[in-house]
């Protein structure tokens, strides 16, 4: 037997029946009309937003890097909800602006963009973080095509990293960002060339929970913004400092301690250097935001007994939740949270596994976990489903349907 990640606390259950927002999995499933479905709870996503203000000093602004989650109903609250929108292709620039952000608070960051796409994005008015010499070039020379201004960031690959992060974005060689030492240059060269300069972009890592790492990155991040700002003589309006907050996926792990986090930013920026005086800070996150706040839900369609193993055969699988099974940036295969939703909260009666529906070992969702008996029929929920759910999987893998998702919201259901 193996261990599953710790459920997120609020959900509860009513004679064994998994509630979300206050209603049943299969109330939401009878709205949404049929399995595989992705639930997303907006009050959860709220909380977060609001935790955030109330434990970051004061004036740093809050991003969502869209990559996370895009789906538009989603997209179009979290836009409310936030100071800019992060993007990372001229697809997600289209849905973004359809869904209501300003082209103003939507930053582009990734390697590897097309011309069209850096066209897209020069035209639109949104801001560029440029990932290299080259693509500077490119979007000078496209601006100047198109009689316009371009908005252009510097997205640097620091000299550091974000220590113990799921993700290293920093601290050698990489495709992301212009290495810290050539940053100076590559500022002087677009300011030189009439661009609006809009700052720095420092991204170390991702998915950390430890405070004290986290910490030491900002801190970093901050002394070579200053030594960059120095250097290229132009100080840097924004400096977007990353992110790295991780949520608790897998057994063993705890949440992030957000205050300790707030606290030890807001003694950074006291003591930052003057050349950053009148800099304004942003923290861009993802899966913090949404990833606790989605569901994903499978219907049992068979239970078979294999050389004395347990399986429970879903509807759903990988290619819509490729994370859970493992396949998705972990080296060691480890169970998110699951539970049978349909027997919620009952004592544990049988080791089984969990598997999808597509010809394919890798496709498992739990590995030998300990679960009440379930039978043909009932519902399987995956949590910690928000982020890095739907659009990062494999959806058209073997021609299965893709999933359906809805967005509730516990706070405006209550009378």
């Amino acid at each position: 037997m193996k261990a599953a990640g710790t459920i997120p606390a609020g959900y509860d259950s009513d004679n064994g029946m998994l509630h979300i927002a206050g209603q049943s999995v299969e109330q939401h499933i009878e709205t949404a009309g049929d399995t595989p479905l992705f639930v997303y709870d907006l009050a959860r996503v709220r909380a977060q937003v609001t935790a955030f203000r109330r434990q970051m000093p004061a004036g740093v602004a809050l991003h969502y890097a869209m990559k996370a989650n895009p789906w538009p109903p989603l997209l179009r609250a979290m836009i409310g909800m936030v100071d800019g929108i992060d993007i990372a292709s001229a697809g997600e620039l289209a849905i973004a602006l359809e869904c209501g952000a300003e082209a103003d608070h939507i930053s582009f960051a990734g390697p590897g963009k097309r011309d069209r796409e850096l066209r897209a994005a020069i035209v639109a008015g949104a801001t560029l973080n440029l990932e290299s010499e080259g693509e500077a070039e490119r979007a000078l020379a496209i601006a100047a095509a198109e009689r316009c201004t371009p908005r252009l960031a510097v997205r640097v690959n620091p000299d550091f990293d974000l220590r113990g992060s799921g993700m290293k974005m920093g601290g050698g060689a990489k495709p992301f960002g212009v290495d810290a030492d050539r940053a100076a240059a590559l500022i002087r060269r677009i300011v030189a060339a009439g661009a609006t300069y809009r700052g720095l972009h420092i991204f170390a890592g991702s998915q950390a929970l430890d405070p004290a790492a986290i910490a030491d990155a900002q801190r970093s991040a901050l002394a070579l913004a200053a030594r960059i700002g120095r250097d290229s003589g132009a100080v840097p309006p924004l400096v977007n400092l990353g992110g790295g907050f991780g949520i608790p996926y897998f057994p063993g792990e705890r949440p992030l301690e957000i205050g300790a986090v707030g606290a030890a930013l807001a003694a950074s920026l006291a003591a930052r250097d003057p050349v950053l005086a009148e800099t304004r800070f942003a923290i861009e996150l993802g899966r913090w935001l949404v990833g606790e706040a989605g569901v994903y839900l499978t219907r049992i369609v068979d239970r078979k007994i294999s050389h004395g193993e347990t399986f429970l055969v879903t509807d759903g699988g990988l290619h819509h939740q490729l994370a859970a099974s493992g396949n998705f940036g972990t080296v060691v295969r480890r169970n998110y949270p699951v539970a049978i939703a349909t027997r919620f909260g009952m004592e544990p009666a049988e080791t089984a596994s969990v598997v999808g529906c597509l010809c394919t070992p890798l496709d498992r969702l739990a590995d030998r976990v300990a679960l009440p008996h379930a039978d043909v029929g009932d519902l399987v929920a995956i949590f910690m489903a928000g982020a890095y759910g739907a659009t990062a999987s494999p959806a058209a893998f073997l021609g299965h349907p893709a999933p359906e998702q809805i967005l509730v919201d516990a706070d405006r259901a209550q009378p």
